[in-house]
């Protein structure tokens, strides 16, 4: 369970808005996954040119995979390798297996990645609070996995983070 290791700490939560969206992303494993989005994301100057290198690398010594009602990947590296904050989210064409967050070796067969891009390191856990707040709820994580398009899903999440139903 997330507990805030600064509880005397009133900054803002992070905010989350959804800075890429990628529907039925066609990928055969968790490295081609990453590749596909932290190109998307090089494209759009949001992160740094070692971006890629240290999401693969973080991916690799601390899995991301959740085992929520529709199971997800949170990846995300450090901070500094960040320059636009936001959220990047891709529905998946089929399951792409992810290691298991906290598990030993095993995998876990994700539908939905939620990658969280922070250039604050303070406001890390809070976006992650918030974001698995999301991701527990079916309903809201089915709805995202119908989104038609990209435009759809960037919508459907927003308004998913802001609290809202669909859009």
């Amino acid at each position: 369970m997330l507990t805030d290791p600064h509880p005397g700490d009133t900054a803002p939560a992070a905010a989350l808005d959804v800075v890429l969206a990628v529907t039925g992303l066609e990928a055969a494993t968790a490295a081609d996954a990453l590749d596909v989005l932290a190109a998307r994301l090089r494209a759009m100057d949001a992160v740094d040119t070692d971006f890629p290198a240290a999401l693969r690398d973080r991916e690799a010594t601390y899995p991301t995979g959740l085992a929520t009602p529709v199971p997800t990947a949170i990846p995300h590296a450090e901070p500094q390798h960040v320059r636009t904050s936001g959220l990047v989210v891709a529905t998946l064409a089929a399951p792409v297996p992810f290691g298991a967050m906290g598990g030993q070796g095993e995998n876990v067969a994700a539908e939905l990645i939620a990658m969280p891009l922070l250039a604050d390191a303070r406001a890390h856990l809070r976006a992650l609070q918030a974001l698995m707040g999301l991701l527990r709820d079916e309903e809201a994580v089915r709805d995202l996995l119908a989104a038609g398009d990209d435009t759809e899903l960037a919508s459907r999440a927003a308004s998913r983070l802001r609290g809202g139903s669909a859009a």
